[in-house]
């Protein structure tokens, strides 16, 4: 695949995606968006390989098309549309629901939720910046930026909002006992609680330390609650 192909083979796909890679040549290219590429999926591939919604990719398009696929509470119709880690994918017609979350393998997988579960998400707050006004702006793993009057918030912090409105439910603080869903190394896809975190002085990230004992670099660490996890962690997913 070239740097402005139109085109990917299934080959090059990234190996999050749980599609088979021999049976076909082709696999969908996904649109820029706001995740990054190894842990997001094309609308495509995520209703028609994992959920099985659709047997081709015509059937896939004429569900989108018939504007009967949310994405945090949003129609999407474009195929290529891309979502990632905490998105909530809705099927009202059949009344289905599914949150995109990592499994232990470190692949793509979509876990099935109830419909009370499907009108909020959890957002992490990479980053924040000082606008006028004395307003704040939140940036947020999903893409999002969310303007708040009052800075409580810190960086590593995670958000539950409403979908689609975006209104901050609660916060889970980034701090020592609350639940972690990990996102990278070792662990991938488990669910952790946080024992120390330690602040390096050097150019190297900062370290999570875990009562389940061990340790990753806080990039990898995802607040999922502080007495209980407001999510479950993923399967195994299966071809």
């Amino acid at each position: 695949m070239t740097k402005d192909s139109k085109h990917m083979k299934r080959y090059a796909a990234p190996r999050s995606w749980s599609i088979t890679r021999k049976e076909h040549v082709w696999a969908v290219k996904p649109l820029p968006g706001p995740h990054s590429k190894e842990q997001s999926i094309p609308l495509m591939v995520a209703l028609r390989d994992i959920l099985h919604l659709g047997r081709t990719s015509a059937e896939v398009r004429k569900i989108l098309g018939r504007r009967e696929v949310l994405v945090d509470g949003k129609v999407r119709i474009n195929y290529k549309h891309v979502v990632g880690l905490m998105d909530v994918i809705s099927v009202p017609k059949i009344d289905r629901h599914f949150r995109v979350l990592l499994d232990p393998r470190g692949r793509i997988s979509l876990k099935s939720i109830d419909a009370s579960q499907s009108i909020w998400k959890l957002a992490r707050i990479m980053d924040k910046t000082k606008i006028k006004g004395g307003k704040t702006q939140l940036n947020l793993h999903d893409g999002r930026n969310m303007i708040v009057e009052k800075d409580t918030y810190r960086t590593g912090d995670v958000l539950k909002i409403s979908l689609p409105d975006q209104k901050v439910i609660s916060k889970v603080d980034f701090k020592e006992d609350s639940l972690a869903m990990l996102t990278g190394g070792a662990h991938i896809g488990t669910i952790c609680r946080v024992k120390k975190i330690e602040t390096t002085k050097n150019p190297m990230p900062n370290i999570v330390e875990f009562h389940e004992g061990f340790n990753t670099i806080v990039d990898y660490v995802f607040m999922v609650g502080s007495d209980r996890s407001e999510i479950e962690a993923a399967e195994v997913s299966v071809l």
